[in-house]
């Protein structure tokens, strides 16, 4: 039971992170940017929504255990 959880949370965490990376893409292409702009943009967002996650996985994991 806990093996699905942990694997749905994960799927769940970067389908958010790959949406969240191509609203972003898509608005700063929006604002002009350049492709490598947007795309450099994209992946900073996708990398801080990961950062984010494990960062409270992390502190809810401390608080619980």
């Amino acid at each position: 039971m806990t093996v699905a959880v942990v694997l749905l949370t994960t799927a769940f965490v970067t389908v958010v992170a790959l949406l969240a990376a191509a609203c972003a893409g898509k608005l700063a292409r929006m604002d002009n940017a350049s492709y490598p702009t947007a795309v450099t943009r994209a992946a900073t967002t996708f990398a801080a929504v990961i950062t984010l996650a494990a960062v409270v996985a992390g502190t809810l994991a401390a608080l619980l255990t």
